[in-house]
């Protein structure tokens, strides 16, 4: 492992920080547990009542679940494990345009409920606090893909960004289309089934936000 943590994609990480990444991915589903309470019973600086705001908050949410189900759709079941098996290199779909397309729409998911619950002004903390806890995440997974899938994780790196969407859209697009996928895509009803406890948390969230403004 040693020699994986030298590596330009793991940005040198060092390995406590690469232990710290691993204890987040084996518990990121309640890690962001504060992150619920506060947006449920906090009314500190909250906005006034607008339906722009809420319409903006619930495309947030609902762009960010979209995006995790075109993941889940190529990535399959194995998005749902809390072990190190983080199964075949996925590079088709939204992973050929950033590698972490799950934890973005995460981001954008709490983000938007943060939006929804009318305190804006906690959206872009929670957008830092969840970016820093999946890039500790994300360096402990690279260091393991690439220990996995040594030079094909190596050439993937190199051409898809970790964060930002790839500047050549087209040419991503072009490259993920001509390239064989690693496995084949879930089914679009395996899809939903593997991402329903999400689709739930999510009704659940914006019904309990319901109820704070109207009970």
């Amino acid at each position: 492992m040693a020699t994986i943590l030298t590596s330009g994609i793991s940005d040198q990480s060092s390995p406590d920080s690469i232990k710290v990444g691993k204890w987040l991915f084996r518990h990121r589903t309640s890690v962001p547990l504060p992150f619920a309470i506060a947006l449920l019973w906090l009314r500190v600086g909250e906005a006034h009542p607008s339906w722009t705001l809420t319409a903006a908050g619930v495309i947030l949410t609902g762009g960010g679940e979209l995006l995790r189900l075109l993941a889940v759709h190529h990535i399959g079941v194995i998005s749902r494990t809390r072990s190190d098996r983080l199964g075949p290199l996925i590079t088709t779909g939204p992973f050929a345009v950033v590698r972490n397309p799950l934890y973005l729409g995460n981001i954008a998911i709490w983000v938007g409920f943060a939006v929804t619950a009318r305190l804006v002004w906690l959206a872009p903390i929670i957008a830092v606090l969840l970016l820093a806890e999946y890039d500790a995440i994300v360096r402990w997974e690279e260091a393991l893909l690439e220990s996995r899938h040594g030079e094909a994780y190596r050439l993937y790196a190199s051409r898809v960004a970790r964060w930002l969407p790839a500047k050549n859209l087209a040419a991503v697009s072009a490259t993920a289309v001509s390239a064989p996928p690693a496995v084949a895509a879930f089914t679009w009803r395996e899809t939903f089934f593997s991402e329903r406890g999400t689709l739930v948390a999510i009704a659940v969230g914006f019904a309990l936000l319901w109820l704070k403004f109207e009970v």
